[in-house]
């Protein structure tokens, strides 16, 4: 395909279209979703690409108040994501966090070492200031998984 054409999109009378890769599976996870028609995830072989990852309740689907709370949430959130696409906590592969303040990091790191205790098979982790977070949210994350 041309590199300039997009899958897609309209050239005059002519439209480019490129079937799924075949095992494209998009996951999801009973409350939680999001505003716009996008998965929780998306797993292609052993590979899985989340979403963005919010610290919502998953019994009221709102925003948790409060930094702590927001992270433990978020976190259990990502365990129940790559728990429905056939993975654990194990496999997870790095986490990227968006913080709207990092000098909170510490309300991070508790939940965080609890989820991954081991020093040796933690993954990889990068937090990002995110002074725009919006709706209350404090903090979000996507992650990728590596399930075999």
């Amino acid at each position: 395909m041309d590199p300039h054409h997009q899958a897609g999109q309209h050239h005059g009378a002519v439209t480019l279209t490129r079937a799924a890769p075949a095992g494209r599976k998009a996951v999801y996870v009973g409350g939680f979703g999001h505003k716009n028609p996008i998965p929780a995830a998306c797993r292609i072989g052993p590979l899985v690409e989340s979403g963005s990852v919010l610290g919502t309740d998953p019994a009221t689907g709102q925003i948790a108040e409060g930094i702590e709370a927001q992270c433990r949430h978020m976190l259990d959130n990502l365990r129940r994501i790559v728990e429905a696409a056939g993975g654990s906590t194990a496999d997870v592969v790095k986490v990227t966090v968006w913080m709207k303040d990092r000098s909170q990091r510490p309300a991070l790191n508790v939940p965080w070492l609890e989820m991954f205790p081991d020093a040796a098979t933690r993954p990889a982790r990068h937090a990002i200031h995110a002074p725009e977070l919006d709706m209350g949210k404090l903090i979000e994350c996507v992650f990728t998984a590596y399930i075999v």
